[in-house]
Parts: C-alpha cells; structure tokens; sequence
C-alpha cells in the first residue's frame, strides 16, 4: 500500500527507546503502525551512557519485558557486563544493570522493527499535525505530502527544536550529528498546549588506546550474570568486558574552572534545568565545592570497538578546557577525545496535559511519550511508549485503558508522578519515589506483570507458562520448608559456624531458615534441600523468590494490605470534566490545582501538591461518599 492512500491506525514519531516500544507494541496488539524517523541508521540510539538498568531503571526494564516490551530481551542480546547492584541492602533494593554494545543495541532494535508484522518504517521529518475539531487526523513530512492516520504517538526525545552548546558555541540539533525536529512545538502551541524547555548533557567519548588503565580501578561485571528478560529467548552472559574507575582531583578542579566564563551555563545561554542528579562535572565542582575529588566511570561501547564513554564528566566547556581537564585525570595523561561533550536544550510539555494513558486532555488519540514529557533516561521512556502503544491500540480497538496502579509497578509510579504531580526539572526513576517498593522488586515482575501483558495480548502464552510454573514451585518449596524438620545434631553443625544460638530440638527449616544468618547459599547447604531441588529440578528464579519469602514476608504481607486499603480509594471515581469550582468549602488552592490536573480518582487527586486531607473529605462528600 502506498503512503498517499493508507490511513494508519497509529503513526508513531520518532525511532528512540520511547518510539520503539509504541511502535512494536501498537504493532504486535494489531494497529497498522508507521513510524516515522529522521534517521532509519540511528534507532534506538544510545545517545548518552551504553548501558540499561541501574538503580530503579533495572526494575522498570524488567517490568517492561514483563508485559511483553522488548528492551529487555534486547538489552541482552547486546549486553557486555550485567552487574545486580545493591546486592548488599535488601532486595527491594537490587536493581540489575547491564552494559551495552552501543552499535549492536541499534542493530538489533533495527532487526526487532523490520520483523514485526503490522509495522511499517518510515525516514522524514514530521512538520505538522493534522489535527480537526481536537482531533488527529494524521501528519505533514518536509516532503510536504500528509499522511492519514486514527492515532499519533509523539515521542521526539531531545530532537524537538533542540540547540547544542559547547562552550560560547551553539547550533540546532536533536544529538551531535544530526538535525533537530522544527515544526512541531508551534502546531502544539498553536493548539492550546503549554511547553518549557530543559537541558540535558553527555560527557566526552575518548580513545582506548590512549588510556592507561593501570592507573585506574578496573570494575568487572557479576561473577554469576544473570539477565533481564525472563523469556528463553535470552541467555546469561559466558563473557564479559570490565568498566574501570578513576578520579578527578583539585588540578582538574582548577582547571575546569578557567572555563567556567564561557561555559552556557554560566554565561546565561542555558536559562533551562537540567537533571538534578545527574549534573555536568563543572555543576558538581560547583555545588560542590568541598569536595576533592569526584568519581569517574571509564566504559567501553561495545565488544571491539576502542570509544570509551567518561561517565561523571558530562559537561558542556569550551574544548580546550575538555581536554587539558581529562589530560589531568590519572591515566588521562595522553588521552585522544574523539568527540567532545555538550549540553543540549530541547522542548518539553508539562505532563499534567495527560491522561493515566499518556492521551493528552486536549486533543483526542494524541499521546506523548518519552522526553517530552519531561523525563530522563532510557528506561523511563521505554516504559512511556510501551503505555503507550498499548492504550493507542486498545482505545481503537474500543478496549478498556491499560492502567497499572502505583503498588502494581515501577511504571505505574512513573506515569501517576508525571502527570498528577508533573516537573520541572527531568525526571527520574529511584526507589525511594515508590512507596510499596518491598512490593514492586525486580525479582517479580513477572509475577505481577505477565498476567496482565498476557490479558491484553502482548505477553506470550509461553511467558504466562513459565510464571505459572516459577509460581508453583516457589509454592511447593515453601510448603516442603514448612513441613520438614530438621534435627538438632545437624542445625548446630551449620547453626555453630554461623555464629547463631543453637537449637535444643527438632524445628521446622522454615522457621530455622528465617534467621538472618541463613542465606540461599546457606540453604541448599543441607542435604535434605540439596535433593529437594535436584528431585523437582528447581530453578534460580524460584529459588531467589523462597529467599525473598523466608526473610521478608512479614514485610511483604503488611505492604500488601496497606496498599489494598489504599486502593479502594482507587475505585472512587471523579466524573470527567467535574467542576471543583463548584465546591466552594474547599481551598482556592485545591480547587486550582484539581482543575488543572483533572484527576479521575480520590486517590489521584489526594496525592495532588496543594490538596489537604480536609479537602478530599469535602470532595468524598460532594461525591455521595
């Protein structure tokens, strides 16, 4: 079919992490999909740090390959290091982390677009939406032909009217390289949208050959990887390419300072935020300014290739304040930089303009996701595109939303942040922003998740199997630990080098195996348990969820039943369009901001900055409550 006389279900712009995931998934649900990129050799691009995971990213990533996403399994297929950090606090702590091949993750998401039927790939700029009666009808290319469609997904990351600084030095672009998107922002606007710019940066990439590694810390992945997909598609890493540390130092401090009158964001170019907890080198030496040194983390690109990436030292100085800097930094001394660092800013639209289902209020089948929503990370945008290709489908599909709770996932937290609570500086994913996060650990996602992926047609039959099965067995292997027994002679022996009190008679293993000395490691140890899990050929998925179980199921059981208390809340629904103007017994900030954000239910409007406990009462009250 040609493009002039084909109207796509869903057209998505844009070919990041965000654009990727809209596509496939609207793709794979059935959606005739198009996406539209400015550059089919540059999808999926990594355009800051090679790697995935990380603190709470790694739980997001996890969740996305849960509901049947595919940058878990790619991330694998492409990994170079896995590491699972945080291994020393509890597991609603550990997040897996894993280093990239910067080129070969573009490839294979390249790979993963052209093998997934219903989807069609498309190279222009889009310019215009077509939009009638707060309603998309399709988009305008450079080409200057329109191209019919149900449902559009923005997701143009960073590219939108995107301006790259190094030093007193600036020009358009969405990367280093590549143009940036013109167009769009003003028929937004136009539109009645509101928008704000931010900034954001990326550190220099140097040449290996020129380092000595020596003089650093060499940081090698897991000595047992595992991976995060939980689909057979992928499997453990058998190799693995070490990440190295180093350190900037008061020489490097002074150094970079001489730069400081012509750095942008100094100078007042740079007017936008940038994020907050991943600042430039010369923002940390500033707010900073106690501290001697900070770290540096030296990491490869890929399996063969000699670009290093210098994480920690994003930055957006002049060039020869870059180098002279670097040259300063133990194991720098000769270094060669093959492409400089710079900040860029780019327009964004306050979140608060969305539905749970990433739809914008305003204009109908029209959803955004990624950047331009004002977040930060891979991961984060991944997450909003996978949310929503899947709601652009269902919603043509005349299917209800697809809308994960706050105790529910990672990704649930992420998008009730954005557009309850909105932001005003780039977004990021931690633990600490999930309140039932002993719930939400990366152990389990497919528990929670892969029903529901499965419920809606984008996880796999196969997939609901293999929870099913990990379910079971973790089930029985905790029913065997709570029925057998086990003889003093034989705790004491283990309970003595252990360093815990012995025991003067016969106990339940599950109740021995509660004691915080007792690891997994520790378990299998004893005989009886060894056989166990030859005899029932138990996994190590199940046998971190026993783990979990036996040392924090307390916990697990109280956060369980808070957030069910919660959650009736949730059900409390708020007529669309409700006039709190209305309600004049509440505060004039209350009902402000409740008009503004819109929320559908009590519990979204409760978590509403502004709004008192004393105003839901009212709000419960005008509701028949």
């Amino acid at each position: 079919m040609s493009l002039f006389n084909t109207t796509y279900d869903v057209i998505v712009i844009g070919a990041g992490h965000a654009g990727c995931e809209a596509a496939t998934a609207s793709a794979k649900l059935g959606a005739h999909t198009l996406l539209i990129t400015m550059s089919l050799q540059n999808v999926a691009q990594m355009s800051c740090n090679p790697a995935m995971g990380g603190i709470a990213k790694g739980q997001i990533l996890r969740e996305i390959d849960a509901l049947g996403g595919m940058s878990g399994i790619v991330a694998d297929k492409t990994a170079i290091q896995f590491k699972m950090l945080n291994k020393s606090k509890g597991p609603a702590m550990w997040s897996p982390r894993a280093q990239s091949d910067r080129m070969r993750f573009s490839e294979e998401w390249r790979n993963v677009l052209e093998n997934t039927d219903n989807l069609d790939l498309y190279q222009d700029m889009v310019v215009d939406l077509l939009v009638e009666n707060n309603e998309v009808q399709g988009v305008q290319t450079t080409l200057g032909f329109p191209i019919k469609a149900r449902s559009i997904i923005l997701t143009a990351g960073t590219f939108l009217n995107g301006k790259i600084y190094i030093g007193n030095k600036s020009f358009k672009g969405g990367r280093a390289g590549e143009r940036a998107s013109m167009g769009i922002t003003q028929e937004l606007v136009a539109l009645g949208f509101e928008t704000d710019r931010m900034k954001t940066g990326t550190p220099p990439r140097v040449d290996a050959r020129s380092l000595d590694f020596s003089k650093m810390i060499e940081q090698p992945g897991d000595e047992n990887p595992t991976k995060f997909s939980y689909s057979k598609e992928t499997k453990h890493l058998t190799k693995q390419r070490s990440c190295y540390m180093a350190y900037t130092s008061l020489e490097v401090h002074a150094l970079l300072e001489t730069g400081f009158k012509r750095s942008p964001m100094f100078t007042g170019a740079i007017k936008s935020v940038g994020p907050r907890y991943c600042p430039s080198i010369e923002e940390k030496i500033h707010r900073f300014s106690d501290k001697d040194r900070h770290q540096l983390f030296v990491e490869p690109e890929g399996w063969t290739t000699n670009e290093y990436y210098v994480n920690g030292f994003s930055t957006s100085l002049p060039e020869d304040v870059q180098d002279k800097a670097l040259r300063s930094v133990s194991g720098f001394e000769n270094v060669k930089i093959l492409r400089f660092g710079y900040a860029i800013e780019y327009d964004y639209f306050p979140p608060t303009q969305l539905k749970h289902t990433l739809e914008t209020k305003r204009v109908e089948n029209l959803y955004f996701a990624g950047q331009v929503n004002g977040t930060t990370g891979y991961e984060e945008a991944a997450a909003q595109g996978l949310m929503a290709g899947i709601n652009a489908a269902l919603k043509l599909q005349n299917k209800e939303a697809f809308i994960l709770k706050r105790n529910e996932a990672y990704i649930g937290v992420l998008i009730d942040d954005l557009i309850t609570k909105g932001t005003e500086e780039p977004y990021r994913m931690f633990t600490s922003r999930a309140e039932y996060r002993t719930l939400l650990r990366q152990d389990n996602a497919d528990i929670r998740l892969t029903p529901l992926g499965y419920s809606i047609g984008l996880a796999s039959e196969e997939r609901l199997k293999n929870v099913n099965t990990k379910i079971a067995k973790t089930a029985a292997f905790i029913q065997f630990l709570e029925k057998t027994s086990i003889k003093p002679e034989t705790a004491n022996k283990i309970l003595k080098g252990l360093g815990s009190a012995p025991v003067s008679q016969s106990m339940k293993m599950f109740k021995l195996f509660t004691r915080p000395q007792f690891s997994i490691a520790v378990i299998t140890s004893f005989e009886e348990v060894a056989k166990y899990i030859t005899s029932k050929n138990v996994e190590e998925d199940v046998l971190e969820q026993v783990g979990v179980h036996l040392k924090y199921s307390g916990y697990i059981n109280k956060e369980k039943n808070i957030a069910e208390k919660l959650n009736r809340l949730e059900n409390v629904k708020i007529p669309a369009n409700f006039d709190f103007n209305k309600i004049h017994s509440i505060s004039t900030e209350a009902r402000q901001k409740l008009t503004k954000i819109q929320p559908a239910t009590i519990s979204q409007a409760s978590r509403i900055s502004g709004v008192s406990p004393s105003d839901i009462s009212v709000l419960l009250v005008h509701l028949g409550r």
